[in-house]
C-alpha cells in the first residue's frame, strides 16, 4: 500500500482538502461534507452557538457577508482584539464597579488629552476631503467628540478629579495620539505621503486612512458599552460607573458609531485593493492601541485577570486540562482516520499481494464507515435520552451524574468494539498518519494560547490533552507541527505491525469515566508541597466529569448535549465574562479568587480568545 507522501496525486489532493477546510466553523459541530469523505463514528453534528456578540465564534470561522461594508468586515476580523480588550483589568474592574476612584479619576485625565488628539484628527479629515456630505458627517463627529470631552468634564466635578487640562499623558497615550495625528497627516508607515501639490484623490484617500485609524475606538466603546450595560442589575441603581456606560450604550452613542463606519464606507470607494489593505492595517493597528490604552491605567487592588497573575499561583502549580477533538481541532481525529483509511484503500479490482495486510476495498469502507456512523449516531441520541432523570435535581448532584454516565460509558465501549471488529482501521500506514497530523487545522488561537502559556516564566504549568481518539500519533504529530512537544497525551493507540496498523486499539480512554479517572491518577502523581489550580477546557459530554472535579472549568462552544444533561443533574453553565464580573466583585485587596472545584458551575466560552485572554492576558 502507497504511503500518502508517495500517494497518488488525486488521493493526496483529497486528504489535504480534508485538512483545510477553513470555511467549516469550528462550532458547526458538522465536520465533514457527503459524500465525498468518509463520515463521522464520534458524535453527532450538534447546531451553531445561539449567540450574536463578537466573542461569538473565532475570527477564522466567521464567513463574511458580501453586503457587510469595509468596516464590518474589520470589526469582525478584529474581534480577537474586542476581546482582549474587553478582558483588560481595567475594563473588568469597570465593567464590575468595583475600579478605585483614583483609577477611574486617571482614566478620565487619559482619555481628555486623547479625545483633544481626536478631535484635531477629525478636523484634519475634513480639510482633506471635498465631498460635501462626508464633511457634514465628519464635522457632526468632532461635535459629538467635543460633546464627550464636556461630558469628561462633568465626571472630573462629580468625583473630585485631577485638573484634566494639566493632566501628563502616559506613553501608552502618547503612541495612540501620535499615530492619529501623523495618520491625517499623511504620514502613513511604508506609504507615500500626498506632499503639497496633493491631488483631490490623494487627499480623499488620506482622510480615508485617517477614518480608517478613528473607527476601531468608536466601534469599540460601542461595543464595551453594551456588553457592560447588560451585566447592570435592573434592580439596583447603585453602579458607581453608570453614567459612563449609560453614555456609551446609548442610541447616540451607538448611532456615531454606525456613521464613521458609514463614513469609512464611502471614502474607500475608489481605492485600490493596495489602498483598502493599508486602511485594514491602521484598523488593526488601532485596535491594539486600544488595548494598550486600556492595559497602561494603573490599579491599586487586585484583579482576577488575568489569572496566571494571581499572587497565589507565584508558590503553587497550573494544570491544565484539555479535551483535543472539536475542543482543539475543526475537523475529529475519527473522520481524518477514516479519511486515510478510505483513500489509501486498494480499489475493487486491485490484487493484493500476500505480504499485504488484507483490507477492504475503498467502496466497501466508505459503506461500512456509513454503517457504524449512522448506528453511532442513532444510539448515541437514545442513549442521551435514556440517561436524563425524569426532574430536574434541584441542586447539583455528581455522585448521581456519575452513575447514570456509566450507561454512556458502555455504550462508547461497545461503539469502539464494533469499529474494530470491522475492520476499518487495518492497514493505515503510521507515517501517513503523521503527516496527517500535522497537517491538521486547530481552532483558531489554540496553538498561541499553548505557545504563550508555555512559555511563560510566571508559574509552574503542567499541560495534559485527555482525548478519546484512537490514535496517539495523530495528536502528538498535530502538536509537533505547532513546536508544542511538551504536552502531555493521554489517549488511545493503534497497534502497528510494521509501520501498518493492524485494526486494534489499545484501549485506554473510552468513556467520561475513564477521563475523570485519569485526571484524578494524574493529580495523585504531582508533588503534595505545592497546591494545584486546575483547569479543564472541553466540549462534550465525554468532559463532564473533568469540567466539574477541575477548580476552572471551561466549555468551549454549544453542545446541546452536554447542556442537556448537565442542567438535568443541576449543573449551572455560566457565561465566562459575566462569571468573572461576579468573581472581581468579591475580590478584595489582599485576598486570592476563590476557585472551587466541584461547585456545579461551568464557565462558557466560544473561542480560544476569551481563553487566553482569561487565563494569560493580552
Amino acid at each position: 500500500m502507497p504511503s500518502l507522501v508517495a500517494a497518488s496525486k488525486p488521493i493526496a489532493s483529497r486528504l489535504a482538502n480534508l485538512l483545510s477546510l477553513r470555511s467549516i466553523s469550528p462550532r458547526s459541530r458538522c465536520p465533514l461534507p457527503r459524500p465525498q469523505s468518509a463520515p463521522i463514528v464520534r458524535r453527532s453534528p450538534l447546531p451553531p452557538p445561539p449567540m450574536a456578540i463578537p466573542r461569538a465564534a473565532p475570527m477564522s470561522s466567521i464567513a463574511v457577508d458580501n453586503e457587510v461594508g469595509l468596516a464590518g468586515k474589520f470589526w469582525i476580523k478584529s474581534r480577537r482584539e474586542s476581546l482582549f480588550a474587553m478582558y483588560t483589568p481595567f475594563a473588568l474592574r469597570l465593567a464590575a464597579g468595583n475600579l478605585e476612584i483614583d483609577g477611574f479619576r486617571h482614566y478620565i485625565a487619559q482619555d481628555v488629552y486623547f479625545l483633544k488628539a481626536f478631535a484635531q484628527a477629525y478636523e484634519l479629515a475634513e480639510e482633506c476631503t471635498d465631498d460635501d456630505e462626508a464633511n457634514i458627517a465628519i464635522s457632526k463627529l468632532r461635535k459629538d467628540v467635543l460633546e464627550e470631552l464636556r461630558m469628561h468634564d462633568s465626571f472630573a466635578q462629580e468625583w473630585g478629579s485631577e485638573d484634566t487640562k494639566e493632566s501628563t499623558p502616559n506613553s501608552a497615550t502618547v503612541r495612540y495620539t501620535d499615530f492619529l495625528l501623523a495618520t491625517a497627516s499623511g504620514k502613513v508607515e511604508g506609504v507615500k505621503g500626498p506632499g503639497k501639490l496633493a491631488t483631490p484623490f490623494e487627499r480623499t484617500k488620506v482622510a480615508a486612512y485617517t477614518i480608517g485609524a478613528m473607527t476601531p475606538c468608536m466601534r469599540l466603546y460601542a461595543f464595551l458599552g453594551k456588553e457592560f450595560q447588560a451585566l447592570l442589575d435592573a434592580n439596583k441603581d447603585s453602579h458607581p460607573y453608570k453614567k459612563w456606560i449609560d453614555n456609551y450604550s446609548s442610541e447616540g452613542f451607538q448611532a456615531a458609531a454606525l456613521q464613521i463606519e458609514d463614513l469609512l464606507d464611502k471614502l474607500s470607494v475608489s481605492l485600490t485593493g493596495e489602498e483598502l489593505d493599508v486602511i485594514e492595517n491602521l484598523y488593526h493597528q488601532a485596535m491594539k492601541l486600544e488595548i494598550e490604552f486600556f492595559l497602561a491605567q494603573p490599579l491599586a487592588q487586585p484583579t482576577v485577570v488575568p489569572l496566571i497573575r494571581d499572587p497565589s499561583l507565584a508558590a503553587n502549580r497550573l494544570m491544565l486540562f484539555s479535551d483535543f477533538d472539536l475542543t482543539c481541532t475543526v475537523v475529529d481525529s475519527s473522520a481524518i482516520l477514516a479519511e486515510i483509511a478510505i483513500v489509501t484503500a486498494p480499489r475493487t479490482d486491485t490484487i493484493q499481494s500476500e505480504s499485504q495486510l488484507a483490507r477492504m476495498s475503498s467502496a466497501e469502507l466508505r459503506k461500512t464507515w456509513d454503517i457504524l456512523s449512522r448506528q453511532y449516531t442513532e444510539e448515541h441520541e437514545q442513549c442521551i435520552e435514556s440517561i436524563l432523570p425524569a426532574e430536574k435535581a434541584e441542586a447539583f448532584d455528581y455522585e448521581a451524574l456519575a452513575k447514570a454516565l456509566e450507561q454512556l460509558s458502555d455504550f462508547e465501549k461497545r461503539a469502539n468494539s464494533r469499529v474494530i471488529e470491522s475492520g476499518v482501521l487495518k492497514g493505515l500506514n503510521l507515517e501517513d498518519i503523521k503527516k496527517a497530523g500535522e497537517r491538521m487545522i486547530l481552532q483558531d488561537g489554540c496553538t498561541s494560547f499553548f505557545k504563550k502559556l508555555i512559555k511563560n516564566e510566571m508559574v509552574h504549568v503542567n499541560v495534559h490533552v485527555l482525548s478519546y481518539c484512537w490514535c496517539g500519533d495523530l495528536i502528538r504529530s498535530a502538536f509537533s507541527s505547532g513546536d508544542l512537544q511538551l504536552l502531555n497525551v493521554h489517549t488511545n493507540e493503534l497497534t502497528f505491525d510494521e509501520s501498518f496498523s493492524t485494526g486494534e486499539i489499545v484501549k485506554k480512554m473510552e468513556s467520561p469515566i475513564d477521563k475523570a479517572k485519569t485526571f484524578d491518577e494524574i493529580l495523585k502523581t504531582k508533588d503534595h508541597d505545592k497546591r494545584n489550580l486546575t483547569i479543564y477546557i472541553g466540549d462534550s459530554i465525554g468532559d463532564i466529569l473533568c469540567l466539574l472535579k477541575a477548580d476552572i472549568g471551561i466549555v468551549i462552544g454549544s453542545s446541546s448535549s452536554l447542556r442537556k444533561v448537565g442542567s438535568q443533574f443541576g449543573v449551572s453553565f455560566v457565561e465566562l465574562y459575566p462569571g468573572l464580573v461576579e468573581k472581581q466583585k468579591e475580590y478584595s485587596e489582599g485576598s486570592s479568587a476563590d476557585w472551587k472545584g466541584s461547585s456545579g458551575i461551568l464557565y462558557t466560552v466560544s473561542s480560544w480568545a476569551e481563553i487566553h485572554a482569561f487565563i494569560l492576558g493580552w
